[in-house]
């Protein structure tokens, strides 16, 4: 199916985006297209007017500055999935987004402001404790991870804002693990976690832990998270923590699996995932 006609500009800077979205009625601004392309198709999302920054320049980089790394809106899966910059889990999570053609073109900023409830780059940045960086009419604001996933498909952005960078603080140990609708990490998570977790002295005092697929948006699984601070991250300690990791979480039955399967597979994952995170 095509999709219904639209507007199309291909800024060359962050101003002329956010020019272009002011007062443009229903727009889209599209990276790599992954996502936004195969719903204009089905015509479940029909805008008015897409706006590509694909032609921005300065928007395609890994960088780091002092404790914290910087994930360039252009920046592909591919590239964040191989840099050794980035910290396991969502290196981890970019790796098993998509097949191979998806990788080379989607971004991970992309992913992220999608806000898909099964995608994997979401839960790492939750877990991270990352920031998404947007420019708008009224400048820059950079809105925290665990305040811009607000729905299924729905983000904090602005319909007016462009989303310019993902922030991550480094330090600590991380990783990710699901279990993908065909089997093994391949397509959408039927329920997936990512771990993040400090220690000093051998004990954990800080951690965090995210599920996706799990619930209608990437969700964090505080009950687990509290159980691992203060142990030292003993696989009794894990078993333990990991049983909390469906509490408090509204879990979303679909076609993939009933609520008590989703909730078994919360905590199969958190388990694995700190795992993971501790040995790596």
């Amino acid at each position: 199916m095509f999709p219904r006609k639209f507007d199309y500009v291909a800024p060359s800077s962050l101003d002329e985006a956010v020019d272009a979205l002011k007062g443009a009625g229903f727009a889209k601004v599209m990276s790599g297209g992954m996502s936004l392309l195969p719903l204009m198709k089905l015509r479940l999302v029909s805008p008015e007017l897409v706006v590509d920054i694909g032609r921005i320049p300065g928007l395609d980089q890994i960088s780091e500055e002092g404790d914290v790394l910087t994930i360039g809106a252009l920046v592909r899966h591919y590239q964040t999935a191989g840099s050794e910059k980035v910290p396991a889990a969502l290196a981890a999570a970019a790796a098993y987004t998509g097949d191979v053609q998806v990788r080379n073109r989607g971004t991970t900023v992309g992913a992220v402001v999608h806000g898909d409830l099964a995608a994997d780059q979401p839960a790492a940045v939750l877990a991270l404790g990352g920031v998404i960086v947007v420019q708008g009419p009224n400048g820059v604001r950079e809105i925290p991870a665990t305040d811009f996933f607000v729905d299924t498909l729905t983000t904090a952005i602005e319909p007016d804002e462009v989303a310019t960078a993902i922030k991550v603080p480094r330090g600590g140990s991380s990783a990710y693990d699901k279990l993908g609708r065909r089997g093994g990490h391949t397509d959408y998570a039927v329920a997936g976690a990512a771990a993040w977790v400090k220690k000093d002295n051998g004990n954990i005092t800080e951690c965090r832990v995210a599920l996706t697929g799990v619930a209608g948006r990437p969700t964090l699984a505080e009950g687990t998270a509290e159980a691992m601070v203060g142990t030292d991250g003993s696989a009794e300690a894990i078993a333990e923590a990991a049983s909390k990791a469906a509490d408090g979480v509204s879990v979303l039955e679909d076609l993939y699996g009933s609520e008590e399967y989703k909730a078994h597979l919360a905590t199969v994952y958190a388990k694995r995932a700190l795992t993971l995170a501790l040995n790596e």
